[in-house]
């Protein structure tokens, strides 16, 4: 196909020299022509004057100039001859004719032969005569008259104009079909990029769409979990009072090892909540500015306790690493969750990767200034199969007993809370790399401050106000806060709550709330609400979720589930700040 376009491309030069050949081809078959013409007349020409020869010998044998002027006389009968003459033994005029206009012969005879002069033609024979020649005879004619000429070079002019048309025609036709053999090429060529580009496009849509679905399946899964978690984080919370108000009131030693045991129990059932709730997103977080390259410093040691021995812990951090504001410590449990993974991931030992850089907006797609922190390792790597579900809560490619299947569920929603996003490249037999892309901060990274010590004591004549929409839980709360010595007032939602705190009669020196609880109100509208009712009302409010609200000045939480000596001691502090009122969710 190349070499044929090619060709059509040479169409024009094809073109002119064929037309070129064709004229010289031409002229040659006219000078050809012309030669065979004049020989064939020449020939015609000594034929006559070999016929006026002979018939001139008697009169030239006998001196008879008379017979001789008759027998050339009578060649007037034939216009094609210009002049005749017979000459003597001698080379003399003996006899002559000559048409009208036309040029007499000469006086002394021509040697014999054929003479051209220009469009003219002069046959000179001897007369023979035993023998012996005894004179000679001349015919003049014109070689071809011009009509005859004409005629005869009139049709091979049309001829080989005709032949030079169609050469010109085909070398038009296809120079014309070259063109649009290269049009129909370059729209092929645009074609094939177009639709290139199309299928490049239908690959990215359907790209962007898997990742859309799998972003919506998340977003089910995670709302579905962060419900269960939700009810879950109740069930842990009624238990754990339960078991500890058992505890204040059992006066039998041997109980306590059962209610330790039960503890253990149900801080494990916690542990499982939070990672749930980070992969929900919902989990308590408090992000403070953070340096990158010293946590993962100082995470060194626990690493290399994480791994096993055939492992080799290798860090990649660099300089000037920008802050990000992200929970310290579920950081720390997200790159340990990695490690621990990466560990299981290389049964016969390898190497664990942890790289940390800078990625400026505009770099490679980036959007924002973010810091990347990589972990990757040596070990089987991941189906495509496996890769897609890896986010997910509860799955594991571990035997049954080894894995819970919430330490990535934990990464990805630990990393979407803190308004980043996790990357995973992984395929078998080239091992695993787990980037979690954190945005850059602008605020300063503060040094650890100390913590101050709670005057822990008892509730005193103290009044609380106690909102719980769960009646287990609610009941728990508030026979454990009784006991340490608050008159509690129980309200099932915001609604009641109010409703109490619209009494002016109604002594409250501290209202305790739920976050999340049914109705149009929830336990943030409710504190704005209280200090509008209230002012100067100290607010503490306790939840397993981390929703996205406004925080309030100065109301504190506290997180589910917890321990009544950690309420207490929340409670008192509070109290004894006077005011001092901090918003945690």
């Amino acid at each position: 196909m190349t070499d044929l376009a090619g060709f059509w491309r040479h169409t024009p030069r094809l073109t002119v020299l064929a037309v070129a050949v064709l004229l010289i081809t031409g002229g040659l078959m006219a000078l050809a022509s012309e030669r065979a013409y004049r020989e064939e007349r020449a020939g015609d020409v000594e034929v006559q004057a070999r016929i006026l020869a002979a018939t001139v010998t008697a009169a030239l044998s006998f001196n008879d100039r008379t017979a001789a002027g008759e027998y050339v006389a009578a060649l007037s009968a034939s216009p094609e001859f210009e002049a005749a003459g017979v000459y003597d033994g001698n080379g003399a005029i003996f006899a002559t004719h000559t048409a009208g206009g036309m040029q007499p012969m000469l006086a002394f005879a021509e040697p014999p032969g054929r003479h051209f002069d220009g469009g003219h033609l002069t046959v000179t024979v001897p007369v023979m005569q035993d023998g012996r020649a005894i004179g000679s005879v001349s015919l003049r004619t014109q070689v071809e008259p011009f009509a005859r000429r004409a005629e005869r070079y009139v049709g091979m002019a049309l001829l080989l104009a005709m032949t030079v048309l169609m050469v010109l025609v085909l070398g038009a036709a296809q120079a014309a079909l070259a063109r649009a053999n290269r049009d129909l090429a370059e729209r092929a060529r645009d074609l094939s990029t177009a639709n290139e580009a199309l299928n490049a496009e239908i690959a990215e849509c359907e790209k962007v769409e898997a990742a859309l679905r799998q972003s919506q399946k998340m977003e089910a899964m995670g709302q579905l979990t962060g419900g269960i978690a939700h009810d879950f984080n109740n069930l842990l919370q009624a238990l754990a009072g339960c078991l500890q108000l058992v505890g204040r009131r059992a006066k039998e030693p041997s109980i306590q090892p059962l209610l330790e045991t039960g503890q253990q129990a149900i801080d494990r059932g916690a542990k499982l909540v939070q990672q749930l709730m980070a992969f929900a997103r919902r989990q308590t977080l408090r992000p403070e500015p953070m340096d990158v390259r010293d946590r993962l410093l100082g995470m060194a040691d626990l690493l290399t306790r994480a791994i096993r021995a055939d492992i080799t812990l290798e860090t990649e951090l660099e300089p000037g690493l920008w802050p990000v504001e992200v929970d310290p410590t579920q950081f720390e449990l997200a790159i340990l969750n990695l490690a621990v993974n990466a560990r299981d991931a290389m049964p016969e030992g390898g190497q664990l990767h942890i790289t940390a850089r800078n990625r400026p907006a505009g770099d490679a797609g980036i959007e924002g200034d973010l810091v990347q922190v990589t972990v990757s390792d040596t070990g089987t790597g991941m189906e495509p199969e496996v890769k897609a579900r890896v986010f997910e809560p509860f799955f594991t490619t571990k035997e049954v007993g080894k894995g819970s299947g919430l330490g990535l569920a934990q990464v990805y929603g630990f990393t979407r809370q803190s308004s980043g996003r996790v990357e995973i490249d992984s395929a078998p037999g080239r091992g695993t790399a787990v980037s979690l892309f954190l945005p850059r901060t602008a605020k300063p990274v503060a040094a650890p401050a100390a913590e101050r010590a709670l005057d822990t004591g008892c509730g005193g004549d103290r009044h609380l106000l106690l909102v719980e929409d769960d009646p287990i839980v609610g009941s728990m709360v508030a026979a454990a806060l009784e006991e340490i010595g608050y008159a509690v007032l129980r309200a099932a939602n915001a609604e009641e709550a109010l409703g109490l705190l619209t009494d002016g009669d109604l002594r409250i020196d501290i209202l305790f709330s739920d976050v999340v609880m049914p109705g149009p109100m929830n336990g943030v509208d409710l504190a704005h609400a209280a200090r509008r009712l209230r002012p100067g009302l100290p607010v503490v409010l306790t939840t397993g979720y981390s929703e996205d609200v406004a925080r309030i000045e100065g109301v504190r939480v506290l997180p589910k589930p917890y321990r009544v000596g950690a309420l207490a001691e929340l409670l008192d502090a509070v109290l004894a700040a006077e005011g001092d009122l901090t918003l945690t969710r």
